[in-house]
């Protein structure tokens, strides 16, 4: 099993601190796949990095600082998730696809995604390259404009 990274553990921190008002050592666990000491040394960890506050038995509760991370992080998910959708993949698995990714992406390559997807979602619907995308996706044969044929900035 890998190493669970601490993005994953505030990711999951804030999500259940919004269900449960505090994110317990068991259910953290639980959720995480990773055993009761592993969350108790990270959480820890995270408490000294300054991310949570943690009383044992009792559970854990994100600092300012560390719901700032958080949102950051879900942010980045968000993105990845609406950047995989855009490439034709079912938003469930663009939802799983985008947990693994948003923890090993650069920032330069973030801002570029998200910028990519802020252009895709203020585009006409359906623009002519998402349907020529679509089309090259189901029959694996691209097909261009005929202005960018004749200018040659397409190479069928």
């Amino acid at each position: 099993m890998r190493r669970k990274t601490v993005e994953e553990y505030v990711e999951t921190i804030f999500v259940l601190e919004k269900k449960e008002g505090a994110a317990h050592t068991g259910k953290i666990a639980e959720v995480m796949g990773v055993k009761p000491p592993s969350v108790t040394e990270m959480l820890q960890k995270l408490q000294e990095s300054g991310f949570v506050k943690y009383k044992p038995f009792i559970g854990a509760n994100l600092t300012s600082s560390g719901k700032n991370k958080a949102r950051k992080l879900m942010d980045r998910h968000r993105v990845i998730a609406d950047f995989i959708e855009i490439l034709g993949v079912d938003r469930e698995l663009a939802e799983i696809d985008a947990c693994q990714l948003e923890h090993h992406v650069s920032e330069t390559t973030m801002q570029r995604l998200e910028k990519f997807v802020e252009f895709v979602r203020d585009s006409p619907q359906d623009p002519r390259w998402m349907e020529h995308f679509k089309h090259y996706l189901k029959t694996g044969v691209k097909i261009g404009c005929g202005s960018c044929m004749e200018e040659n900035k397409f190479d069928p």
